[in-house]
This record gives C-alpha cells, structure tokens and sequence, in this order.
C-alpha cells in the first residue's frame, strides 16, 4: 500500500510541470493558430504561403541568425577570460563582483535602453565629455540605431552566461590534471589546448548556445536601440500582431521561431548533458588561488577594469542622469515625483506601488518555479530514453517564444483569468522555470549515485534519503535558482506589458509608460524608476552571494 502511494505521490508530482505546460503555454498558442489560420469552419493557410514567397521574410530570418551568432561571439570574448579569473583567481570583493556581473542579465530592457542612451546617445555624457574636450560641433559617437549598438548590448546582457557556466565549471575542475601534464613537460598552451579546453568544451557549447538563443530571440534591444530597420523575427511578431494585426502572418513566424529555437534547444541540452557528467571535481576555495606575481596581479586588475567599464559604465550613467537630468545640478525631484499625481488623474497608480507590485509578483514567481522546475528537473534526471531526450527541449520553449504571442493568446484562451493578479506569476513562471530547471539538473546530475545507493542499504526509505542526502547536496542549486527566479520576475516586461492590470503594474511596466510620454519629467521618472528597479535586484543578487551554501557553482 505504501509502495502503491509512494508511486501515486511521483506520478503526480512528474505530471504538475507538464499540466502547467499544456494549460498556460500550449493551449493558449493553439487558440492563437486556431482563431488566426481557422475561419468560418475552415482552415485557410494560404497566408503561409505568400510570407514564404517574399524576400523581406528570408531577410528577417537571415538577420536574426547572422547577429545572434556575432553577438554570441563577442560574449565569448569577453566572458571566457572573465569566467578565467573567476573560476582561478581569488581576490577581495569577488562575491560581490560575481552578483554585479548577473544585474545585466535581469535589467528589462527598457532600463538597458535608457542606460545606453543616457551614456553612447546623441546627448548622452560621453558625447558630451569628447565634444566639450575636443570643442566639437558634433557628437562624434554615432552608436545609436546601428547594428553595433546592438551587438555591445547583447554582450552586455548575456556575459554573466558565460561567467557563470563556464565559469563555475572551470572553478570545480581539479588542477592535478593540469599540473600532471605540466610535470610530462607540456608548456601553458600545450596544457590548455589538449587538457582543460576539451574538459571546457561542452560547458563552453552549452553556454554559447544558450546565448545565441537569447540573441536569437531578442526584442527590446533590437526594437529600442536599433529600430525598425534591424527587425528581427521577434519584432516582426510584433508589428504584425500590434500594428497590423496581421494574426496568419504572426502566427506563422511564431511557429519558425519555435521550429528554429526548438532545434537550438535540442542541441543544447545533449551539451548540457555532456557538461554534467560526473568528473573529478574539487571545491572552488581549493582551485582558486590569490595572484602570484605582477604579471597575473596586471592581468586581474585588467580584466577586472575592462568587466567594471563594459557592465557598470551604463548603469552608472544611468545614475548619474536620474540626478542631474535638466542642466541643473544635482537634484532629487525625479525621484520625489513617483509620488505626486501631476495631473490629478482618477487612473493615477504611484510608482513606488509598482516596487511592491513587482516584488509581490517576483515572491509568488519563486515557490511556483522552484516547485514545477526541481520537479521537471527529477523527471528529466530519470534513465535516459526518448521520453526525457523530448522532453528536455520541450522545458525550456517557453524561452523561445514570443511575449507577444503568448500575450495574445492570454487574452484570447483564459477567460476570467485574464483579470486574476495569478496570471502575471503565471506568465513569469512560464520564463523563470526553465533557468530553474537549468540551474538544478547539472547539480541533481553531478551526484554521486553511490551516496543514495548506500542510504537504501542503511534502510532509508526514498523520502527519508532525499531529505538527508539529496536536500543538503542540492540546496546551494536551489538557492541560485531561487536568486534567478526572483529577479527575472522583478525584471520581466514583454509579457508583464500585455496581461498586468493597469491599477497593478510592475516597476518595468511603469517605466515604459513613463519613457512613452512627453517631456523631460516623465523622462527623469522613468529614469528614477529605472535605478530603484537596479537596486533591487543588485541588493538580491549580493544577498543571495553572499549567503550561497554549496560548492558546485551552477548558472
């Protein structure tokens, strides 16, 4: 009987992540294809094949790959050494740096869009420093609506991937194997071509794809930095569905980004897997060493420097102007106005409400990924078969598809739950989880199948072995994850945007209202509002290094 309910319990426990799947993300893309491609009892797909005839689609498809493979390779450059430092190099203030590395990672893309303005625009302070230094008549940095803008803010967003996949799995490789190819007389680059880069290598692929995936699918940053003219298919989604609302033609890019996004996702998880297969491994404190000579102590300060200019240069003029926006001085009135209605409007919501929105939504968003993520994540660790290799990529397509569509489909497929304050949780769940599942299954892999093995022989029963050997082995994953979870919710926009009640809107939400009216105090509020979102979750991340219980270091 207690085997029977045993078996009950982690059957249903298994089928939550898939319920959720199939109700908040499957079926509202059906009735999206169903009310675009289905009409009058019929279905009509002649629309798939006039997109396919025009060259304009070919050029968004070709443009979206082409800058998410060169975006992917300047992370690489610039993370690869950094993830070198952290994983080898022990220094003062390396936990708060490694939290300050992950805030680009979780800023919306509105606040990146104004912090890169308020730095590399027209008049933004380098400009102004080189024009007044220089006595130019022009600003001689003309970055604004190119395709490098974009490039640099993808690498912007995504280096903390890099420094911490790779990264916490540099840190964790024991250096005996390095040191026994140094005594069998191979020199510095000998031993990393032929002994560490093959070790790296899967975590490296893993990584690199999962970053081409969050290029690939990019909207904010295209849409705001680089507009119209570099339209990738996720603005293409968006235009046909907002100002079109060409629903075929939507709907039918949607099913290429899964199609392609899909296939990305299969390939990384088969390098995911790879890179979480059991090594011989040793705590970071023990790999880890504090510089020895000028030349590695010139090489971290370097690499530090060059990591301080490319992550905090933005954000810190992002400050900056909040305080001295106007010409003025220093001043404190932008940010006294997220508490004044202006114009005296009935509609008016305080910004600061949205700081409390927003963390209401992000506490909510964490119990529900942890649970369906760690669940998906035991289910994905069973033996390997066509079920879990399926399965695996299927967890993480709510990644690849579109906040738009999803929106929509929202709207159209929940019924009374399009007014429920659940559906915001609901729709960050559906993007937080799959960094939980990524986070938790290199950690649950990587256990020593032996520890559990001996616990049954001692006569522990599965649930008593999970909580005394899974739960403390685990519980440093867990809590990243958890740290991942929370700020990606105080950060989601594209789907908070279509589905947040307008008298509970999200800090993001707030902020694009207020960068979409005129005049120079909407700008300086939606600037305020832009460094409290910052600060929030620069105070998490630093909290969550700070007490990290574990020593594998996971995304």
């Amino acid at each position: 009987m207690k085997k029977k309910l045993r078996q009950t319990s982690l059957l249903l426990l298994y089928a939550a992540p898939l319920v959720f799947l199939a109700v908040f993300y499957l079926y509202p893309l059906a009735r999206i294809l169903q009310t675009s491609f289905r009409a009058d009892g019929a279905w009509n797909f002649a629309g798939i094949g006039e997109t396919l005839a025009r060259p304009y689609f070919w050029r968004v498809v070709w443009f979206t790959t082409w800058q998410a493979v060169a975006s992917t390779g300047l992370t690489l450059v610039v993370g690869l050494p950094l993830a070198y430092m952290f994983a080898r190099y022990d220094f003062r203030g390396k936990s708060l740096l490694r939290a300050l590395t992950t805030i680009p990672f979780v800023m919306p893309t509105v606040v990146v869009a104004a912090a890169f303005t308020a730095l590399a625009g027209r008049s933004g302070l380098l400009n102004q420093w080189l024009q007044a230094f220089f006595d130019l008549d022009t600003p001689p940095i003309q970055l604004m609506q190119t395709v490098w803008i974009i490039l640099i803010a993808h690498a912007f967003y995504n280096v903390s991937v890099i420094i911490r996949a790779v990264g916490g799995f540099w840190s964790n490789l024991n250096p005996s194997l390095e040191e026994a190819g140094a005594v069998l007389g191979a020199n510095r680059w000998r031993l990393f071509r032929e002994v560490t880069l093959p070790l790296l290598t899967p975590s490296i692929t893993a990584a690199s794809l999962l970053v081409f995936l969050f290029c690939f699918t990019s909207f904010g940053v295209v849409l705001i930095l680089g507009g119209l003219r570099y339209a990738t298919i996720e603005v293409e989604i968006y235009r046909q569905t907002v100002s079109f609302f060409n629903l075929p033609v939507a709907a039918f890019l949607s099913l290429v980004q899964m199609g392609l996004t899909f296939t990305v996702m299969a390939v990384y998880t088969r390098a995911q897997a790879k890179a979480s297969l059991p090594l011989e491994t040793r705590p970071r404190q023990r790999t880890a060493r504090t510089p020895r000579n000028w030349r590695q102590r010139a090489l971290l300060i370097l690499s530090l420097v060059a990591m301080l200019t490319l992550l905090l240069a933005p954000l810190l003029a992002l400050v900056w102007r909040s305080f001295t926006l106007g010409g003025q001085g220093f001043t404190l009135q932008y940010y006294q106005a997220l508490t004044e209605n202006q114009r005296q409007s009935a509609f008016f919501v305080p910004p600061l409400v949205a700081v409390r929105n927003s963390l209401m939504y992000a506490l909510a968003t964490l119990f529900l990924s942890l649970f369906l993520g760690i669940a998906s994540a035991y289910l994905l660790d069973r033996p390997r078969s066509w079920m879990t290799a399926i399965l695996d990529p299927v967890f993480l397509l709510p990644l690849g598809t579109s906040a738009v569509t999803l929106g929509f489909g929202y709207i159209i497929s929940m019924g009374p739950l399009r007014t429920s304050l659940w559906l915001v949780p609901i729709a960050h769940t559906l993007i937080a989880a799959p960094f939980v599942v990524r986070t938790f299954l290199p950690a649950l892999r990587r256990l020593d199948p032996r520890l559990r093995e001996s616990a049954a022989v001692l006569g522990a029963s599965p649930l008593r072995t999970w909580a005394e050997v899974d739960a403390p082995l685990l519980f440093g994953a867990v809590l990243v994850a958890a740290t991942f979870a929370f700020t990606i919710s105080l950060g989601e926009f594209g789907a908070s945007l279509l589905i947040t009640r307008p008298d509970m809107p999200t800090m993001p939400v707030v902020i694009y209202r207020a960068l979409g009216k005129p005049g120079l105090l909407n700008y300086g509020m939606a600037l305020a509002m832009s460094v409290i979102l910052m600060a929030v979750s620069a105070v998490s991340l630093v909290v969550i290094e700070r007490f990290r219980i574990g020593e594998m270091g996971e995304f």
